[in-house]
Formats: C-alpha cells, structure tokens, sequence
C-alpha cells in the first residue's frame, strides 16, 4: 500500500525531509540543471523536486491512484493529476525528462509502470529512477517514505530499466546521513565522507537511462560529455555493470 498524500506532504515538511529534498536536489540539478526547452514529467511523488526546472517548457506531476493527489504548484493553474500505474495519460513520447519518486518502491509492477513512462519518453529523452537503497538506513526508517514498500540496489535499478529497451548512462547516490534528527545537521559531512569511504550506507540511489549513451570514459577514468549534460559518469567498479557514476558539477569545478 503507497503512502498517502498527507503523509508525504508531512514528511517533506518537517526537518527530515527538508533535508532530503535538499539533497536530491543536488543531484538532480547536476544531472538535468533547469531543463531548459524541455517537457519534463514527475511520476509518483515528484512535486518536491519540480519546481527547480524553471527553464522547461512544461512541468507535469502525475501521482498513483493510491498515493493521492494534492494541487501544484500553490499558486497558479494546477498541473497534478490522477493516474493509474499502468496506463499513463499521455501520448507516445510526449517528454524530454522523466523523473520518477517515490513510484517504484510501493507499486504493484514495477515494470509495467516503467514501461509506461519509457512510452511517454521521447526517442532522445532521458529518466532517472529515485528510488530507496536496500542496503542503506534509509530503506529500515519506516517514519520516513523510504522505509516503505521494497527498496533496490543499483544492479537491481539497470536490470530494470534494460528490461524495458533504455540503457543505464550514470548513477549517483545520496542520503548517507542515518535519517536521526541529532545526525541531521551533519548532513553535508555525511555526503562527503560516504562518497569516498562507505559508498554502501547511502539511503537513495538515483539512476539516469536513456536511448543513447551521452558520456564516454576517458582512460584516465575521468568523464567526458559529448552533448547535452547528464549525470556525469565515473567508472563502475566491475567491468560486467559498466555503468557510471554520477559527480557533482560542484566537484568538477573544484567545490564540493
């Protein structure tokens, strides 16, 4: 059963989740910045995160049945909607970004809901996956969205979406910081030791696909982009999920 509306409204409201949504955000603005020019689709609990593509086109919001509906933005013409699962409103490749939140964990097929929004993906397009690391504490806080439903692990996250035609092209992840009001405030310390020392304590981990492979691994193992921003890669640790990784444009211009 998906977590209600009022309680991921909650949630987000109070210190534990401002952090989170902070430091999602982060994440996603070095992957996707403001999506200039692009139509960008939030499915599950999105609305969080949406409100940073000021340079899109057009932003819309699409929450399960089962979770609820709640009207956004405050202000202005709502773009929220009511969807099922399964059958997305839209037509065939209506969105450049596809950011999913809060989606996979507590829906019935995980698949089908995928398939759906690479259907409503355009052909150049691109999705990333948010969803709860299993080995992190994050995904054992059930005071917290991500303590619900079934958490997954990045292999389990590329599986998936090549089941469904895309290829994964970076990942990254985030929350490392034990989801405790005390800890909260050494929050950024967190991030930064995790990355380096205990990449396995993450609580979210954040998976780009796409049709196209947009970043190439230089020999020295540093990333190139090739056309418009991704999240830039790193090289994965095993030659058999050689996905990237995802670094910040912070450290890239030497500021963490």
């Amino acid at each position: 059963m998906r977590r209600s509306i009022d309680e991921l409204r909650t949630f987000y409201g109070e210190p534990t989740g401002a952090l989170a949504r902070r430091l999602v955000a982060r994440r996603l603005d070095d992957a996707w910045g403001e999506a200039a020019n692009c139509d960008v689709l939030g499915v599950g609990y999105a609305t969080p995160w949406l409100d940073a593509f000021v340079g899109a086109r057009r932003v819309v919001a699409a929450m399960p049945g089962g979770q609820g509906v709640e009207h956004w933005p405050a202000v202005g013409r709502n773009r929220t909607l009511l969807i099922d699962d399964r059958r997305l409103p839209f037509p065939a490749g209506s969105f450049d970004r596809i950011l999913l939140v809060h989606a996979l964990e507590e829906a019935d097929d995980p698949a089908a809901l995928l398939m759906e929004a690479v259907r409503a993906l355009a052909p150049t397009g691109r999705i990333i996956l948010a969803a709860a690391a299993r080995g992190g504490l994050w995904a054992r806080a059930d005071n917290t969205p991500f303590g619900h439903g079934r958490p997954f692990t990045r292999r389990q996250l590329e599986r998936l979406v090549r089941d469904v035609g895309l290829e994964p092209t970076a990942w990254s992840q985030t929350l490392y910081v034990p989801p405790w009001g005390p800890l909260l405030p050494l929050a950024d310390g967190f991030e930064q030791v995790g990355r380096r020392v205990f990449p396995g304590a993450a609580g979210l981990i954040l998976l780009e696909a796409s049709r196209q492979t947009y970043a190439h691994i230089r020999p020295s193992g540093l990333a190139q982009r090739v056309a418009a921003p991704v999240l830039a890669p790193q090289p994965s640790t095993s030659a058999a999920a050689s996905v990237p990784s995802l670094v910040s444009k912070r450290r890239e211009r030497g500021v963490d």
